[in-house]
């Protein structure tokens, strides 16, 4: 988006969502939010878990969701929709 409107709301989707999972709304987050998602055509998510200490990557194919890498721990992560960079997963954990 090249500006920002000054509107309550647009209707355009971003390319990528991410949701930190929570066990109050894991089970939204997987279910109704990703449908919706999909739906406004989202071409990635991520799912973050925080306690489990993963990052499940989506990508919206078909208009379906495939699961495009899983990840934990300490491990270093490139994907879309910013594989350019490196992203090292340990900086997100709190111990």
């Amino acid at each position: 988006m090249p500006r920002i409107p000054n509107v309550p709301w647009h209707g355009v989707a971003p390319d990528w969502v991410c949701e930190t999972l929570s066990p109050s709304t894991a089970r939204i987050d997987r279910t109704r939010k990703l449908a919706i998602d999909a739906r406004e055509g989202v071409r990635h998510a991520w799912l973050v878990d925080p306690t489990a200490h993963t990052v499940e990557i989506l990508a919206l194919v078909g208009g379906h969701w495939v699961v495009a890498g899983n990840h934990g721990g300490d491990d270093v992560v490139r994907a879309d929709p910013f594989a350019a960079i490196e992203i090292p997963l340990a900086r997100l954990w709190i111990d």
